[in-house]
């Protein structure tokens, strides 16, 4: 077999490799994917193929300076293979606001806010920070949904003495599905609505009521499990007056007024984007200068605290998945798919939705979606099946199969963490008892969903 023959089994090879070293958490992710990513234009691109256009293609700088990729990016986008750098800069302008509004105290004054308005009864904290993770998770990134609602949880926990962890266990699920109904809830859709073309109003229209059915069951599946625990931490609550005032989560009110002001209008931008052909880089790295010119002084301090780390994770990623492209591995797995559908539609979205699920419950949903996304592409050419609903398909078992273990999702990462951080570890059979349970009967209504919207 000569070099080229080798391209694609090197290709797997190093994806199989970078995989592994991401399940076992020995080294940090960014310098796997990156490591990863450097062999991928070494030995799959520069030894094997010897394809010098075959490495520009990958790293897609040339991209960015197209007036496409800043306004009128639609239907363009479906061709675009490599590092989305549309996914980079809209994350990182994500990134850059939700540090101002942290700062500004925004997340800790509205979690207050909502348990004195409930008048801290731990039973009713549980069912709003449930409905609060999932609302916000469809506008912020869950991972910073989850950082702040888990802290403030262990906080009002400690104060009110009932258990955290049903709690957080709950917030994390309730993010996840809730990231699920938007283009930009979790990393997953913001991929896939980059890489396809699809718009924040394509996904409200198609995810969205799915999310809204399920997370109907779910807060009621989680109350039924965990309420009845907390409500006998209520006896102990007393002089509601005494406790935090949400007043004093806001260190600095003029940047809490900016802070919020720019949310609200990123919340804008993202919905009419479809409508003004604005892309999604454009508003990431918009809304990102909005924030460090209303910051002022303070702008060194929130872009150091941007986690980098991610996006570098994000870079490596697109190029090891550039190496299965561009070697014809992935063009095999759709036609492994169609072959065992046979052109049934119910199979091949039951198989996209469950493995898809499936997957993402062991490994990060993120790389899952990014392998994926070419995967449904070529299948869609192949068959009668619209992309559009293959991709809702993918975005719903990512999104909540990843939910189903401490691993599956980033935002599950955090959480845990955090709770471990506070004295209260949640190991996997805790996590799993309850969240399993949740993610398979998620992913049934899914499927029913499905199948009676698109086929």
């Amino acid at each position: 077999m000569n070099a080229l023959g080798l391209a694609p089994w090197v290709a797997v090879s190093i994806f199989v490799v970078m995989f592994v070293l991401i399940i076992l958490d020995k080294i940090e992710r960014h310098v796997v994917t990156l490591g990863c990513g450097a062999a991928t234009l070494l030995l799959v691109f520069g030894v094997c193929m010897g394809s010098w256009p075959a490495i520009w293609s990958t790293l897609n700088v040339q991209s960015i300076f197209t007036p496409a990729f800043w306004y009128g990016a639609s239907e363009g986008a479906e061709t675009v293979g490599g590092i989305n750098w549309a996914t980079i800069l809209f994350i990182a302008g994500m990134m850059i606001m939700v540090e101002g509004m942290a700062d500004a105290g925004f997340f800790r004054w509205l979690c207050l806010r909502f348990a004195k308005m409930v008048r801290y009864k731990a039973t009713w904290i549980f069912l709003v920070f449930m409905i609060m993770a999932a609302v916000l998770s469809m506008f912020i990134d869950s991972i910073t949904v989850i950082l702040f609602l888990a802290a403030v949880t262990v906080e009002l926990a400690q104060l009110l003495r009932f258990d955290p962890v049903p709690v957080i266990l709950a917030q994390i699920f309730c993010a996840n599905l809730g990231g699920a109904a938007t283009m930009c809830g979790d990393p997953p859709n913001i991929i896939i609505g980059t890489a396809l073309g699809y718009s924040f109003a394509d996904f409200v229209a198609n995810t969205d009521s799915i999310v809204l059915i399920a997370l109907v069951f779910v807060l009621a599946y989680f109350w039924l499990c965990f309420a009845k625990g907390l409500k006998k931490s209520e006896a102990h609550i007393r002089d509601i007056e005494t406790f935090p005032d949400p007043k004093e989560a806001i260190t600095h009110p003029r940047g809490f007024l900016v802070s919020t002001a720019i949310f609200l209008l990123a919340i804008v931008l993202l919905v009419t984007h479809g409508s003004t052909h604005l892309s999604v880089a454009f508003i990431g790295v918009f809304i990102s200068i909005l924030t460090l010119a209303g910051a002022g002084r303070k702008a060194p301090l929130i872009l150091a605290k941007v986690d980098y780390k991610t996006l570098l994770f994000f870079i490596g990623l697109f190029v090891v998945v550039g190496g299965l492209e561009q070697t014809g591995v992935l063009e095999w797995i759709a036609e492994g798919i169609a072959l065992v559908s046979n052109g049934n539609v119910y199979v091949m979205l039951g198989i996209i939705l469950w493995v898809s699920a499936i997957a993402s419950a062991f490994v990060d949903n993120i790389p899952f979606a990014a392998t994926m996304i070419p995967v449904i592409r070529m299948l869609s050419l192949s068959s009668s099946v619209p992309l559009a609903t293959l991709a809702w398909t993918l975005s719903i078992g990512t999104d909540i199969g990843g939910s189903a273990t401490p691993i599956g999702a980033s935002a599950n990462v955090v959480g845990t963490a955090v709770a471990m951080k506070a004295g209260y570890p949640i190991g996997w059979g805790k996590y799993c008892k309850y969240c399993v349970p949740a993610t398979l009967l998620v992913i049934g209504i899914a499927m029913v969903c499905v199948f009676v919207r698109y086929v």
